[in-house]
């Protein structure tokens, strides 16, 4: 299951987001999305759980907490 993680700060790695998911079960790919021109963040990123139940379990308990001051926002990724 391919979930998007929105509303993160533009300092969060994509090494804390594999961190933050790997919790809740095995995670396949994590990209977090640059900036062409500045190589920065753009504040989101997909993360790729192979069990449905594992990504559902990250779904809800991440959802709207906190990662570096900012409220994360993660869905299903349509």
């Amino acid at each position: 299951m391919k979930l998007l993680v929105r509303n993160l700060s533009r300092s969060t790695t994509e090494q804390e987001i594999r961190l933050l998911f790997t919790a809740h079960g095995t995670v396949n790919e994590c990209t977090l999305v640059l900036d062409q021109t500045t190589g920065k963040s753009k504040g989101f990123a997909f993360v790729v759980m192979p069990n449905e139940s594992e990504a559902n379990s990250a779904l809800t308990a991440l959802h709207e907490t906190r990662v570096a001051k900012n409220r994360i926002r993660v869905k299903i990724a349509q």
